[in-house]
């Protein structure tokens, strides 16, 4: 990837006038305000009725529930359980080779690659600053400058639950509040900064590799977002930037192991992942609209690159 492909200027985007008007309601709607009222309706215990719209939804999205351990819309007294719903055992396998990387999440590329200049790509003549999309701090973001990035987009269909690809060790994580603009490929293709403006849970990560870092992005009606060290994430309502440290040894480092669960979203959304310079190679077929599996192969450690 070369400093050409990461042009300031948005090239122009052939969009019916439907889409026009989806893309210019969602500069004008209350998109919080929405977010929380989906947020309450999708927590609520609302016995057959929380069943039915579960149904319509399986059925609205083709979602396949033979791979969930628990199979039938009645199984889940919530909406968000059942869009949170647990895979059963054996439907995914991790990729057990210590030199790779597996996939964090189901879902589908939106863009990977480099980061040239401070940017990552978004959409065709759309970028956006890593320093932005890590909170704004110009120190978290310095291990990634070089580097290599991935945004994976998860569908309403998708297993929402996000693992680690690699072992590592929590060292921070960051909620830096935003805008809840959608997050799918209309959207990407046509809002500048997306990624970058969006509410989202920042979490850096060391490894025997170099620096990870995988960030949450929310969207228009994800109702939370969650990580297995703190559970919901909801800092008070304001323009704050949050920022928690922990431990890089000891009994309360925080640890994964390649393939754990880290995070959930409630409702979908997208994962930007950035990684240190010289730690990755991504295989030359991956790139947008690939669709990625849980544990699948994801990238290629570098293996003179290990700060052991």
């Amino acid at each position: 990837m070369s400093s050409e492909n990461l042009s300031s200027n948005p090239l122009p985007t052939k969009n019916t006038i439907g889409d026009q008007v989806k893309i210019a309601l969602q500069y004008v709607m209350p998109k919080h305000a929405v977010s929380r009222l989906v947020g309450k309706l999708a927590a609520a215990k609302m016995g057959w009725l929380t069943t039915k719209l579960i149904d319509v939804f399986i059925n609205a999205y083709g979602i396949n529930m033979s791979e969930a351990k628990l199979k039938k819309a009645s199984n889940f007294d919530t909406f968000n359980d059942f869009f949170t719903r647990e895979l059963e055992p054996g439907a995914r396998t991790i990729d057990p080779d210590s030199n790779t990387l597996c996939y964090p999440v189901d879902g589908a590329i939106s863009q990977q690659g480099d980061i040239v200049e401070g940017k990552l790509i978004q959409a065709k003549g759309f970028n956006y600053s890593l320093t932005s999309l890590l909170g704004g701090d110009s120190k978290s973001a310095e291990p990634f400058q070089k580097g290599k990035f991935s945004c994976i987009y998860l569908a309403p269909k998708d297993y929402h639950r996000i693992h680690m690809p690699m072992a590592a060790t929590l060292r921070e994580m960051i909620y830096v509040p935003g805008e809840l603009f959608s997050v799918n490929p209309l959207t990407a293709n046509n809002v500048p900064d997306l990624f970058a403006r969006n509410e989202r849970v920042v979490t850096i990560f060391d490894t025997e590799h170099g620096a990870l870092a995988m960030v949450l992005v929310g969207a228009t009606i994800v109702a939370s977002i969650e990580t297995s060290w703190v559970g919901t994430i909801t800092p008070p309502a304001g323009s704050d930037i949050f920022r928690w440290q922990y431990p890089e040894k000891g009994v309360d480092a925080i640890t994964f192991e390649k393939g754990e669960e880290m995070g959930r979203f409630k409702l979908g959304s997208t994962v930007v992942s950035t990684f240190a310079p010289n730690m990755v190679e991504f295989p030359p077929e991956a790139g947008p609209q690939t669709v990625t599996r849980l544990g699948e192969l994801y990238a290629n450690l570098i293996s003179d690159n290990n700060v052991k």
